[in-house]
């Protein structure tokens, strides 16, 4: 590396004393001020590097990084930026006048956000209107459509760790933002030349009532069919986030059991003091929810992110509820949609093209439509007569005219409405997967994640699995191999990769809301009756097994 020369320094720390001028929080001033009075130390001043070495970008959900001082970090100077420039974006195309609704959740800084985001709107000479205080993500996007607006945001980092933020766009149609639209935000961000010149008066938005939940919570009982078993007993966690109101109120309006809480995780909380990640698929972030499922001995287990737009779901693997499973989200995907299937559902049904190939099988043999899209549940929202919708990471859309996103509080309805139907038949979730693997066959899935501190490992792993691509995988060979960057028939280009194997698949891609390379592995193994269920499950195992080794080492991973 060459050493750095005292144009670079001073360079970095002209940049760092402009971005203090305009900085309008006194937090992030101080912690600023402080890195540029040491910016002799090589530390600090790698650490100043990193901070001003660019913008944060639009990803798969917008904006979202750590909290702190500079343009690479998530705080009210980046935010306010953001806000001028979708505020520039929505006049240049005819919605001068039109509300904006801005929701948020109870991570650090996120009143904030929504405040400043609601001030300039109000000072660019739209309206906005801000949720009445942390609700979930869905009940934003609910909003939207529902107040007529011309666009939402919402403040979260959903499930990252405490030391984020986050910052998503939806426009009228209730979805989040795909291209062209964020490039041309992002170019309306780039040209705000100064923090001083946009306008931020001290009040003018309008806060919203209680109405809107309200609103929201009438919409939830249309997921249930009426007169529909209401039986099934929970155990909930909110996982420190701000679910845990509003899912209980839309239970006790459909007449499910109130679920028992864990009572450690029920409150929002910032700094999410019981789980390293706040996020139901990271392992040891269920634990306490199990050990109050083995004490309570529910039907199932369910649990939200922080901002309540995923949904996971645990089922008990013995007759006395004290061990239990979480469920993969490609397999409450799967349940979902046949319990959808049997209650008469007609349109269509869709997913990200990382989620499981059952889905598709599903919705042939019921007659139903079928599509794929890119990842992110702001391609599959746009599916044209969408009914259902999932992707693996923990995401369903179970009323797509209400919330065109993901819902874990309406998902949450649902699978506990097909339990407690299970649950008067005398069967369980098990049972119907059971049941699906014999029909369809068994669709296994597992994923290989890597988090990385130097984001050059993922590019570098991608461009070796381009330039030398795998011929065989877990003794499978590689029928097909896409480069997804150059779009297919039915997808625009995507930084991805995807293998077709001989009973399985495997897709490879950067994910868009942290530092990871994610690989996604399926495998398919024929079932000739419920009898060969242990061995097809032992062959699952082994193959996925083989799988992920396989390919961590064609990645160099």
């Amino acid at each position: 590396m060459t050493p750095e020369g005292p144009e670079d320094r001073d360079g970095l720390l002209a940049r760092a004393r402009a971005w203090l001028d305009e900085d309008p929080d006194a937090e992030t001033r101080d912690e600023l001020a402080k890195l540029i009075a040491a910016a002799d130390a090589p530390d600090v001043r790698a650490d100043l590097a990193a901070r001003f070495g660019g913008t944060l970008q639009f990803g798969t959900a917008g904006l979202r990084g750590e909290l702190g001082a500079g343009p690479m970090r998530m705080n009210r100077s980046v935010v306010i930026r953001a806000a001028a420039g979708l505020a520039a974006y929505l006049k240049g195309k005819g919605h001068g006048d039109g509300l904006v609704v801005i929701g948020y959740d109870a991570r650090h800084k996120s009143a904030d956000f929504a405040r400043d985001t609601a001030a300039v709107m109000v000072g660019a000479g739209l309206r906005a209107a801000v949720l009445p205080r942390p609700l979930p993500t869905p009940v934003l996007a609910f909003a939207i459509r529902h107040l007529g607006a011309v666009a939402g945001v919402e403040v979260t980092a959903s499930h990252n760790p405490p030391r984020d933020n986050g910052y998503k766009v939806y426009l009228g149609d209730g979805s989040q933002i795909v291209p062209p639209a964020d490039g041309e935000i992002a170019a309306e961000i780039a040209a705000v030349a100064s923090l001083h010149g946009v306008p931020r008066p001290e009040s003018g938005w309008e806060t919203l009532d209680e109405g809107v939940l309200e609103a929201y919570l009438a919409r939830t009982d249309a997921v249930l069919a009426e007169g529909s078993p209401r039986t099934a007993r929970a155990v909930y966690t909110a996982m420190h986030g701000v679910g845990k109101d509003t899912l209980l109120a839309a239970f006790a309006r459909a007449g499910f059991p109130e679920p028992v809480l864990v009572s450690a995780q029920a409150d929002p909380d910032p700094d999410f003091p019981t789980v390293a990640f706040p996020n139901p698929e990271e392992p040891g972030a269920m634990d306490l929810a199990f050990a109050t499922a083995r004490e309570a001995r529910p039907d199932l287990v369910i649990a939200n992110d922080p901002d309540a737009d995923r949904c996971a779901v645990a089922v008990p693997t013995d007759a006395e509820r004290t061990e239990w499973r979480m469920l993969r989200g490609d397999e409450v995907g799967a349940l979902l949609a046949a319990h959808l299937v049997r209650r008469g559902a007609r349109g269509v049904f869709a997913e990200s093209i990382v989620s499981s190939s059952l889905l598709g099988r599903i919705a042939e043999k019921a007659g139903l439509g079928y599509e794929e899209t890119l990842t992110g549940f702001k391609w599959i929202a746009r599916v044209e007569g969408l009914r259902y919708g999932y992707e693996e990471a923990l995401g369903y859309c179970v009323d797509p005219e209400g919330v065109r996103d993901k819902d874990g509080i309406t998902a949450a309805l649902l699978v506990t409405e097909l339990a407690s139907a299970l649950k008067e038949e005398g069967r369980t979730l098990l049972d119907l997967l059971d049941d699906l693997a014999v029909e369809h066959g068994l669709h296994a899935t597992d994923q290989l994640s890597v988090r990385v501190e130097d984001l050059s490992l993922i590019a570098d792993a991608m461009r070796r699995l381009r330039e030398r691509p795998p011929a065989e995988l877990a003794g499978l060979a590689v029928l097909r191999a896409e480069d997804l960057s150059r779009g297919t028939e039915t997808l625009p280009p995507t930084d991805g990769l995807r293998y077709a194997l001989d009973g399985a698949r495997v897709i490879v891609r950067p994910s868009g809301t942290e530092p990871k390379l994610k690989c996604y592995l399926e495998v398919v193994v024929p079932v000739a009756d419920r009898a060969a269920l242990p061995s097809a499950h032992a062959r699952a195992a082994e193959l996925l097994a083989a799988l992920k080794r396989d390919f961590a080492a064609a990645a160099g991973i």
